[in-house]
Formats: structure tokens, sequence, C-alpha cells
């Protein structure tokens, strides 16, 4: 490849299949240069560093989970229907991230500890995400008046232990649908109006 047909996204890719082979402690921006047939300084002209490199793609790895939820999230169904499919869907984006090869999403896990400024906005989308569902149901009556911003935080930490990868050992265990279900029946008891 030519430093001109470089992208942004080429080195998203080459960096990822990097962290991949070589794990977040050992995988350098050389190691992306030379996948893509660059310097290591073709690379820095994109990114500036290799910090800015690994924010990238713990961004872009963050990006494949919110998407899908906030389609859900924008969706006409009922807010409560919504709301349960969309913590469904988280549930099943990270076990199924986290179960089907857990040496990549340790891998993730790592480089977004790193990169906590990504993980924070990430956070926040998420939480608008379900504020947004909450606030049609306050506007619809389905849910109980209150601040949607609150009653969203609230839900999120209230449902850590399914979707937060420090658990993630606990996601394939037997209980743990039986564990979220009883957790989610709290939370739609305290939300209806």
């Amino acid at each position: 490849m030519t430093d001109a047909a470089l992208t942004a996204e080429d080195i998203l890719v080459a960096a990822e299949d990097a962290l991949r082979r070589f794990g977040p402690d050992k995988a350098t921006v050389v190691d992306v240069a030379r996948a893509l047939g660059v310097s290591h300084g073709s690379v820095y002209r994109h990114f500036a560093s290799k910090a800015a490199l690994r924010d990238a793609v713990a961004l872009r790895w963050l990006h494949r989970i919110s998407q899908p939820l906030r389609q859900i999230a924008d969706d006409a169904s009922p807010p409560p229907k919504r709301l349960r499919e969309w913590f469904d869907k988280l549930r099943e984006l990270k076990r199924s991230k986290a179960l089907d090869d857990p040496e990549l999403f340790a891998t993730y896990h790592a480089i977004a500890i790193e990169s906590r400024d990504v993980v924070t906005q990430h956070v926040a989308d998420l939480t608008g995400q379900i504020a947004h569902i909450v606030r049609d149901g306050m506007n619809g009556g389905d849910f109980v008046q209150g601040d949607a911003a609150a009653t969203a935080s609230a839900l999120f930490s209230a449902t850590l232990r399914f979707h937060q990868p420090v658990h993630a050992s606990e996601w394939g265990t037997p209980d743990n649908d039986a564990a979220f279900e009883a957790v989610w029946s709290l939370l739609e008891r305290a939300l209806k109006a």
C-alpha cells in the first residue's frame, strides 16, 4: 500500500489484527505499519500517538456495540418493550463477544480501560439512549414521571453485572439469565406509572 492510498480505516483494521495477534501489551505501531507495508511515520500522520490509535480502536469496537442499540432506542415500538429489547441486545452483544472470543474480548477490555475518555463517552451515549426510551415512556404514560437522565443512569448501574466486562466470567453461568430476570422484574415494577 502506498502512503497516498492509506486511510485511517486501513490503519484501524491493521491495528485490530495486530492486537489480535500480539495482544495489547506487545502490539506496536511498527507492527501496524509493517502489516500495511508503510513506515510507522505514515501511521502517525493519521494518529498522533500510539495512545490516539488505541483510543480509535477502542472507539471503533465500542461503536459496534452502541450502533445496534441506537437502532432499538430510535424505534417506534412501545417504550416498555423497547427498553427490554435494548437491554437484551446489550447483554447479547457483550456476551457473544466475551464468550465467542474471550482472548480478543480481554484485549479490547484492556484497551478500553486505558481509553477512559472513550469509555466515558461510550457510557454517556448508552445512558443517553436509555434516557431517550425512558423519556418516551414518561411522555406516553408508560413510566412514572421523573428525571429521565437520572432514571437511565440508575437502570444502567442496576444492570452492570450483566454487561460490565469485569463480570464477563459470570455471563455464561446457568443462573445468569434468572438473575437478570429477577433484577429486571424489580426495575420494571419501579418504572410502571
